[in-house]
């Protein structure tokens, strides 16, 4: 067991290899045992969804609604801002860069080759959800609000609990079956015929992904270097330490103590540092929301699905919201997802597989990016609330 990566990108990673090949070479009653995995996997994924949103969504509200001011208003709403623009950005690259990378007719459907076969489960399990996903929000909203509102202690302690109960059955139990999980559809899809050409696709996509990566904290960097006053490649040099710590920890929330010490080092008042870091941690996720959009993009244009800009405004808008607090736990941000790009986007079981699968392949560096821009929104915000604003 020691020779199992702890990694989740590489136990990803190895699983898709596992997949194909054994998919290469599997009879049919074996790909229907994975099938039958597959669909019992993603029904309790589906079964989370609402609890994901409420217990993710509800407690970040009550912890931050009651820190009241124009301080708090105004980094929840930087923060927003820029993990919209993200998204938005990246919604226009891949729709400038990905029709020369990506090709419908290059992805056959199940069973479409001569060779292949339609894998089907054994047997079907209903597990539905307990709320739809806009309804998940609405009442994490109402519930964030009311207890922030109240100071109910016992409310706020029931919220923080069930936090720990969603965030502890993702780590125990969802985490863990994630990389058979992708090894069965994986090994399904290679078995249809599907998988040669999404691979190939794949490899196009994350070189696009890394490239935005660069440019979002470039240009994050720009603003918050005008706005400053500063050095724009001075400060991004100066928070290089947060961005390596979070390739490592996959987690925002782990990576604040580094990423609070270098955004003082950048010159950003203690006072100011020690707000807006914990809390942009929790609400801003511009490296994830421009992955989750690159991704949703690419499996959508495999498929020949169209992308309308009307659809992913709201799809952006609505994921700006729903991952926040998501950073407590590698691949969070991507499990609070999976319900808008079921409700919004039309992802089935597999679609909602393989994103998980090429988010996580790259969940690092998502995370850096969100957890070095943290740094250029604590600037800009210590330019109009800090000390020096008084001077």
């Amino acid at each position: 067991m020691k020779f199992i990566p702890r990694s989740l990108p590489a136990r990803i990673g190895i699983a898709i290899v596992i997949g194909i090949l054994v998919g290469l070479v599997a009879p049919q009653w074996l790909a229907r045992i994975a099938a039958t995995f597959n669909m019992l996997m993603a029904r309790f994924l589906g079964f989370m969804i609402p609890l994901i949103i409420i217990g993710f969504v509800a407690p970040a509200i009550a912890g931050t609604g009651t820190r009241a001011g124009k301080l708090l208003v105004a980094t929840a709403l930087l923060a927003y801002v820029a993990t919209f623009l993200a998204g938005l950005m990246s919604y226009g690259i891949c729709h400038a860069t990905y029709p020369a990378i990506i090709h419908t007719a290059d992805v056959p459907a199940a069973g479409a080759e001569a060779e292949a076969v339609e894998v089907k489960a054994f047997f079907d399990v209903d597990m539905p959800p307990i709320l739809p996903v806009t309804t998940s929000l609405a009442l994490a909203f109402l519930l964030g609000l009311g207890t922030a509102a109240t100071g109910g202690g016992a409310m706020r302690r029931g919220l923080d609990q069930l936090r720990d109960i969603v965030a502890l059955t993702i780590d125990r139990a969802i985490l863990p079956l994630l990389p058979p999980y992708i090894a069965g559809i994986f090994l399904v899809m290679t078995l249809e015929g599907r998988v040669g050409a999404i691979l190939v696709t794949f490899a196009g996509i994350i070189g696009v992904i890394f490239v935005m990566h660069i440019l979002i904290l470039l240009l994050q960097y720009a603003i918050a270097g005008a706005i400053a006053r500063r050095n724009p490649l001075r400060m991004l040099r100066t928070m290089l330490p947060a961005y390596l710590t979070a390739l490592g920890t996959q987690s925002s929330a782990a990576t604040i103590p580094v990423t609070l010490r270098q955004t003082i080092k950048m010159g950003v008042s203690e006072d100011i540092a020690g707000f807006t870091v914990p809390l942009c941690a929790t609400i801003h996720m511009s490296g994830s929301t421009l992955k989750i959009v690159a991704c949703a993009m690419a499996l959508m244009m495999m498929h020949g699905i169209d992308c309308p800009l009307p659809l992913y405004l709201h799809f952006i808008a609505m994921l700006g919201i729903t991952i926040i607090a998501a950073p407590g736990i590698p691949g969070g941000a991507i499990m609070a997802s999976l319900g808008l790009l079921g409700s919004i986007l039309g992802f089935d079981a597999s679609m909602q597989g393989m994103m998980i699968a090429l988010y996580i392949a790259m969940d690092s560096f998502g995370t850096a990016c969100n957890v070095t821009g943290d740094g250029a929104l604590a600037a800009i915000i210590d330019r109009f609330f800090g000390p020096a604003r008084s001077r």
